[in-house]
C-alpha cells in the first residue's frame, strides 16, 4: 500500500470512529506501528489531525488567529453568545474568557444588566464600554496578539485575588475523553487561573470543536460544571456530555 493510500485510510478511520489507534490499524493492514505513527506524524504536520499517545484525534479547525476564528460558524457563535448571557444573573461577578464566541456574550448582555466583568479581552472591555452599569475589571499582562488575550504571570496572578460567580471558558477542542485543549501553551496556563477563580464554569461549543483536541490540554471535562452548545450539534453527540455530568444547554 503506497503512503498516499495508507494517509487517505487513516483519515477515513478518523472520520468514521472520530479516533485513529495506531495499534489496531497497523495489524489491520499488516504493517509496522512505526509506519502508521509516521504517517500519523505526517498528516498532523499537515494539520489534518492532532496526535495522541497511542493514536490520534481530529484536530479542531478553531486553532487559527482572532480573525480567522470570526469567519468560522459565525452565526452559531451568535446563538451561543445570546444563551450564555441568559445565564447571567444580576449583581454576578463574571469572568468572560478571550474569543469571537465570548465576545457576543458581552454584545448580548442587557443594556441594563448590573454587573462585574472580569475579563483578559481588550475587545471585550471595549465591547463593554456603553454598558452603565456594568463594571470592567481588565487583567493586565503581556498582550498574546494571536488571540488578543493578556497572559503571562501578572494576569495569572491579577486573578486568582478574584472569586468570580461564573466562568465562560472558550477553548479549541472538546473531547469527550481528552477533555479540554487550546492551541497555545500560555493560554493553557491563563485558562486553568480563570477556572480556579470561579464557581462555576461553562465551556461555549460550537460544533467544529466538538470532538477535536488542540495540542496543549486545559483541564479534563470533570473540572467543568457545563456545556454552552451550538444548535446544530447533534442531541445524539451532546448525550454523551450529559452521561458525564455536564449540564448542556443548547442554543
Amino acid at each position: 500500500m503506497l503512503a498516499s493510500q495508507r494517509k487517505d485510510y487513516l483519515l477515513k478511520v478518523l472520520q468514521m470512529q472520530g479516533q485513529v489507534i495506531a495499534k489496531d490499524v497497523s495489524r489491520e493492514l499488516q504493517l509496522s506501528e512505526d509506519t502508521i505513527r509516521r504517517d500519523l506524524r505526517e498528516l498532523a504536520a499537515a494539520g489534518r489531525l492532532q496526535r495522541v499517545h497511542g493514536g490520534a484525534l481530529p484536530a479542531s479547525p478553531a486553532v487559527v488567529d482572532f480573525a480567522g476564528r470570526q469567519q468560522i460558524a459565525s452565526d452559531a457563535k451568535v446563538a451561543i453568545g445570546r444563551a450564555a448571557a441568559q445565564m447571567i444573573q444580576r449583581d454576578q461577578v463574571v469572568i468572560l474568557d478571550g474569543g469571537t464566541t465570548t465576545l457576543q456574550i458581552a454584545r448580548h448582555l442587557p443594556h441594563d444588566l448590573r454587573a462585574t466583568v472580569v475579563t483578559h479581552s481588550p475587545t471585550i472591555a471595549v465591547a463593554l464600554v456603553e454598558h452603565p452599569s456594568i463594571e470592567v475589571i481588565l487583567l493586565g499582562g503581556r498582550l498574546f496578539k494571536h488571540s488578543v488575550v493578556t497572559v503571562g504571570a501578572a494576569a495569572a496572578e491579577a486573578v486568582a485575588r478574584i472569586r468570580a460567580d461564573l466562568y465562560f471558558m472558550g477553548v479549541t477542542g472538546i473531547h469527550a475523553k481528552a477533555g479540554l485543549s487550546t492551541g497555545d501553551l500560555e493560554e493553557s496556563h491563563m485558562k486553568r487561573a480563570l477556572l480556579a477563580s470561579a464557581a462555576e464554569t461553562h465551556v461555549l461549543a460550537s460544533a467544529e470543536k466538538i470532538g477535536t483536541a488542540s495540542p496543549y490540554v486545559i483541564c479534563a471535562l470533570a473540572d467543568i460544571d457545563g456545556i454552552v452548545a451550538g444548535a446544530d450539534i447533534p442531541k445524539k453527540t451532546l448525550a454523551e456530555y450529559r452521561k458525564l455530568g455536564l449540564s448542556v444547554v443548547q442554543a
